[in-house]
């Protein structure tokens, strides 16, 4: 069984900071994630996807930022334990022993769950004969732009990943956007931008049509589209990307008697505690007045619950704040000089 002063599940960016600032107060702190990379949704689901919202960094692609994140760690040396799932939290005395599905234990007076949206999966397209293409021809996410260049890509949906990536793949290949409706749910500037790539003739646009079926032997060649009045059109493309959101279940969470709020975590605003004392919820899996899902707001509330983890952690000592721009023995623990 292993000891450490505070246990992280998810491995995302909110997960990667919290641990950073575990550190940099002097606690020991490991990694748990049932994914088997590091990164969380930024790797998983939008590794080139361009974020506009992190301060100071005008725009990074998914991957950068957690590279970025895994950069900032290596002056501290972190345990990571992926391709994890955390099955089992439950007291012990003043403690938390928590179990994996391999078996493994940890026992910590601090459990930070900072597990995005709990596990996850796309919503994926009706007809029985996409499960054919995917992974191959048909995606639920992007993780390679490279490998549209120069093709036919037909992008469905109509939220803000559909119409980002279909003005992003727009600049290198031909594509065709299709949603089931006649409006969108996207920014609005992003909208008045797919209008203008369409009468650009950039983009072709098929609104109240919806995937019937897709074609082709190994390599999908062409599909047909309805719309709400009946007509089927055939369009030939090379790649089909559908994006309907994700379903979300918080799977084991569920089951540690937390106050659990549509698949939400509430927790104070003070210390980002749950209902249970010494487990914490970062990121998008928490919930309070005026929640705002942002990876920034994420990192604040990383910062808050790793410096309440020190309080269980460290009950005979007390915690005193300081600036990593004038003290020494933060500047330390980074591997800087004065």
């Amino acid at each position: 069984m292993k000891k450490t002063d505070a246990l992280i599940i998810g491995a995302g960016p909110t997960g990667l900071f919290t641990a950073h600032q575990l550190k940099l107060i002097g606690l020991d702190c490991e990694v748990v994630d049932n994914l088997d990379k590091i990164g969380g949704q930024c790797i998983e689901l939008y590794p080139d996807k361009p974020i506009y919202d992190i301060p100071a960094v005008p725009e990074c692609t998914g991957e950068e930022l957690t590279n970025n994140l895994i950069n900032q760690l290596k002056p501290f040396d972190i345990k990571f334990h992926l391709n994890e799932r955390v099955d089992e939290v439950k007291r012990d005395d003043d403690n938390w022993f928590v179990k994996t599905n391999s078996g493994k234990t940890f026992l910590t007076p601090n459990v930070i769950i900072a597990g995005g949206v709990g596990s996850f999966e796309p919503r994926k397209f009706p007809p029985k004969e996409c499960e054919k293409f995917e992974n191959k021809s048909l995606f639920y996410s992007v993780k390679d732009k490279k490998k549209f260049e120069g093709k036919t890509i037909s992008i469905f949906g109509g939220g803000d990943s559909a119409l980002d990536w279909a003005v992003e793949l727009s600049k290198t290949s031909k594509v065709n956007l299709v949603h089931r409706r006649d409006e969108f749910r996207g920014a609005q500037a992003t909208v008045d931008k797919i209008k203008e790539l369409k009468n650009a003739g950039k983009i072709q646009l098929f609104t109240k049509y919806q995937l019937v079926d897709v074609k082709g032997s190994s390599q999908l060649e062409n599909i047909d589209i309805k719309h709400d009045d009946g007509e089927i059109k055939n369009l030939k493309t090379d790649y089909v990307l559908g994006f309907f959101g994700l379903i979300m279940q918080l799977g084991p969470i569920a089951d540690w008697g937390l106050n659990i709020d549509k698949k939400t975590i509430k927790v104070d605003t003070e210390k980002f505690e749950t209902n249970q004392k010494g487990i914490y919820a970062v990121g998008d899996i928490c919930t309070y007045p005026g929640k705002l899902k942002l990876i920034l707001s994420g990192f604040h509330e990383g910062a808050l619950a790793a410096r309440a983890c020190f309080k269980l952690a460290r009950p005979n000592e007390k915690y005193r704040f300081e600036f990593t721009t004038t003290s020494s023995k933060l500047l330390k623990r980074l591997g800087k000089k004065e």
